[in-house]
């Protein structure tokens, strides 16, 4: 399958008490597809999904499957751990409505190459949907070097990678030349997101796009239109949104943003993770313009 266009990694809206306020999901997953995005992502790291219970997660895919469906746009749903045996036990329990699941390369036990790429090759044997591969080494602690980019995309059903490597860096632009239309490549660090289109990805998966989902739409169209120059001004434009919007950890300047509009309820996040301070969020709203 082809997964092109941005994917807006939706927050877990809680109200004032800390209940997850699904309403309000609800809306924000609409008013993502209303500014354009090509589908949402469910339980990505920007929704805090190691807070949440089970009966929580459920409910949170449940709510926005109703909402992709409606709206005819893909759901990529984030799930497993850095255990296989576990990944492989909740890929088989995933709503039968996802499109794609995200699944991170396996973090803190730091395995080989090699033992990453027999991880994903069972996954990807078990999966009953394709999987969009989630590369963000500074979390994880493994990075990927370019063979085993390349093998992992030679994998059947490999969808998509979710490329967040905090740089251009070689690895990056090596593995971008190869990759053709092997599988797609979507952005996960909102500051290169204009660089690594310019390099050829098909997309993104943006937590900033939870509060300018309308203008990394823009970006992304103008890239693969060919609007270069266009494209440049959107990019160069966003660059002080993506890093106000990170000053603190991911989402806590988001949530105070959406608060700050009246998008959300309350700025809650739960802990370990506190709200952001004054000046972070007073700082992302001047951003926003």
């Amino acid at each position: 399958m082809s997964i092109r266009g941005l994917f807006v990694p939706l927050i877990t809206p809680f109200t004032a008490a800390g209940e997850v306020d699904y309403g309000v999901l609800e809306r924000l997953a609409h008013e993502a597809v209303d500014a354009g995005a090509a589908g949402i992502v469910a339980l990505g790291t920007t929704a805090e999904p190691a807070t949440l219970d089970a009966e929580e997660r459920a409910a949170i895919v449940n709510t926005c499957a109703e909402v992709c469906g409606e709206r005819e746009v893909a759901l990529i749903v984030g799930t497993g751990s850095n255990s296989t045996a576990d990944s492989e036990r909740a890929l088989a329990g995933l709503d039968p409505r996802a499109t794609a699941a995200l699944t991170v390369v396996p973090y803190y036990t730091k395995p080989s190459q090699r033992g990453i790429v027999e991880h994903f090759r069972r996954l990807a044997a078990a999966s009953p949907v394709p999987l969009v591969i989630y590369n963000v080494p500074h979390r994880t602690g493994r990075p990927l070097d370019v063979e085993t980019l390349r093998e992992l995309a030679e994998l059947p059903n490999i969808a998509a990678f979710k490329h967040a490597v905090g740089a251009v860096d070689e690895t990056t632009v090596a593995w971008m030349a190869t990759v053709g239309e092997r599988t797609s490549v979507l952005c996960g660090d909102d500051l290169f997101t204009a660089a690594l289109l310019a390099l050829g990805a098909d997309g993104a998966i943006l937590t900033c796009s939870n509060v300018a989902t309308a203008d990394y739409v823009e970006l992304v169209d103008a890239w693969h239109d060919g609007r270069v120059e266009q494209a440049r001004k959107i990019g160069n434009r966003l660059v002080p949104l993506a890093r106000a919007l990170f000053a603190e950890a991911n989402p806590v300047v988001v949530k105070g943003v959406l608060a700050a509009q009246g998008r959300i309820p309350a700025p809650c996040v739960r802990l370990p993770l506190l709200p952001a301070c004054e000046e972070s969020v007073t700082a992302a709203l001047a951003a926003l313009g």
